[in-house]
């Protein structure tokens, strides 16, 4: 009996393609390399957007190390077990929010997060970046597709439900990115350009009155910010002003690792978090910027291309919602620091410092890398 015949009398069981270790592993060898240049790249513009401290670049290492064993833990699960737990995963994760709501544990102006004795605090709204687009795709992969018009009004309130829970918070940037999350199944789902033009005119028309009736006093001024730093060039409008006056001094290949005088100068505000993209530019000018960028169009069109390969609907459509969710942060992150949209408070992925968001991303690329390897041998 050949390998072939023998894996066609067993429908149901996936195999790993290849026999290397990162087979074995079901890690994908080309998505491993790329975000591994990408974190080693990171932690070193960290250290000078940190000012030489290795105490923080150290934090850093450990919390993408946690990420990456998350990541070979969540490779290891078959999707039909992400399948399975999306909806009571979805379900716990709407009921956290409203506890959030209720009492969550406040912090600069915001409630966020909820305290757990013996663990601290933890922030819900992390596991929805991954629940909700999971939800969203279990949902259509029971229905014939394109989706119908009924089929649409439930994923939306499927997808909006959490993210209204995220934005009372207030957490406009996490509320975004999992309302963008959420409608990408949609849209790989097959849904039509007429609903897709009818939500676009019901935006235009609905953003006047979110910016009046909706939006927070800071939101508000971020906005305005936006469409007019100058106005307030040593309030509001400092951080994107001094953003854009790093990026620029950086010239082509910028001015050298550990010489940049906005951040180590502190003129530029939050250069190891949401601004660290001007300080890659000060420092390595449009040369850096360039290579980061084709290290994330790699990921980025790995992701695609798993999602492309995919064999099931679900796997399809949750695929294609991840790579897109990681895509979104580095064009809301790159187009917030050099002033083409509002601050919004989104990181640059696996380059700012930060700790949920980044094991929240090596979970989505564990759930990416098993359903590419856990694909069942086609039939000839």
């Amino acid at each position: 009996m050949s390998v072939r015949e023998y894996l066609r009398q067993m429908p149901g069981q996936g195999v790993t393609l290849g026999n290397g270790l990162s087979a074995r592993l079901h890690l994908d060898a080309p998505l491993l390399a790329a975000l591994m240049l990408l974190a080693l790249g990171g932690l070193t513009v960290l250290y000078s957007a940190g000012g030489g401290s290795l105490d923080l670049v150290a934090r850093q290492a450990m919390r993408i190390a946690a990420g990456a064993a998350l990541m070979v833990v969540v490779a290891q699960i078959p999707p039909r077990s992400f399948r399975f737990w999306a909806p009571v995963v979805y379900a716990i994760g709407v009921v956290m929010l409203i506890l959030v709501v209720v009492i969550g544990f406040e912090a600069k102006g915001a409630a966020r997060w909820l305290y757990i004795p013996g663990i601290g605090r933890f922030q819900p709204a992390e596991i929805m970046k991954l629940a909700v687009p999971a939800m969203v795709a279990w949902f259509f992969s029971e229905r014939n597709l394109p989706p119908r018009l009924l089929d649409v009004l439930i994923a939306l309130a499927l997808i909006f439900l959490p993210v209204v829970l995220i934005a009372v918070q207030p957490d406009l940037g996490t509320s975004i990115l999992i309302a963008a999350a959420g409608l990408v199944v949609l849209f790989v789902a097959g849904l039509s350009w007429r609903l897709i033009g009818l939500a676009v005119v019901v935006l235009l028309v609905a953003a006047p009155l979110m910016y009046f009736f909706v939006l927070h006093d800071y939101q508000r001024s971020r906005v305005d910010t936006f469409l007019n730093p100058e106005a307030d060039p040593r309030g509001a409008g400092w951080n994107i002003i001094q953003s854009k006056t790093a990026i620029g001094s950086g010239g082509v290949t910028g001015k050298g690792w550990l010489d940049g005088t906005q951040s180590h100068l502190d003129f530029l505000p939050e250069s190891s978090t949401d601004f660290i993209l001007a300080v890659l530019g000060e420092e390595f000018g449009l040369a850096g910027f360039v290579l980061l960028m084709i290290v994330y169009l790699v990921i980025v069109g790995r992701g695609f291309f798993i999602s492309w390969q995919a064999q099931e609907t679900f796997s399809r459509l949750l695929a294609a919602a991840l790579t897109m969710t990681f895509f979104i942060y580095i064009f809301v992150n790159v187009g917030m620091v050099s002033g083409l949209l509002p601050v919004v408070g989104v990181p640059l992925p696996l380059v700012s410092y930060g700790g949920t968001s980044i094991v929240t991303l090596m979970a989505s690329f564990g759930m990416l890398m098993s359903m590419h390897t856990h694909r069942r041998l086609m039939s000839y």
